[in-house]
């Protein structure tokens, strides 16, 4: 995995240290970390354009913030996922894929974290089972 920092490794090292939140976002294809100190691009569009990338390539990468306190995933499965029609289907594959790709990338950077997915990020889950 290929790892682009902002504004620079030396920063987010020192943030890891203090265990401040880092916002992260890694590729689809997993190999591509975005990562910031949270105070340093407050959210991840703002991460995308600072580090030179268009904000409309948001829905390439999985979101997450993460410390030793876990790992939030802000689960938002693009309706293009894979080219899969079925809501669904494309739901269970995002969510089996970004566990994959964001479970190897949190320990890339060094971290153990769970990963959560926030309540109000849970309504695919909720339209699941009806």
């Amino acid at each position: 995995m290929n790892i682009e920092y902002y504004p620079d490794k030396t920063t987010v090292d020192a943030a890891q240290q203090v265990d401040d939140p880092l916002l992260i976002l890694v590729s689809y294809d997993k190999r591509r970390i975005l990562i910031s100190n949270i105070d340093d691009a407050f959210e991840h569009h703002i991460l995308l354009k600072k580090l030179g990338y268009s904000e409309l390539d948001i829905d390439k990468y999985y979101r997450v913030i993460v410390n030793q306190d876990g790992a939030d995933w802000t689960f938002v499965c693009p309706s293009d996922y894979k080219g899969i029609k079925d809501k669904d289907l494309r739901i269970k594959e995002f969510y089996n894929d970004g566990i994959d790709a964001i479970s190897k990338a949190i320990q890339f950077i060094g971290y153990e974290s769970n990963i959560n997915i926030p309540k109000r990020y849970r309504r695919h889950f909720n339209m699941l089972g009806e």
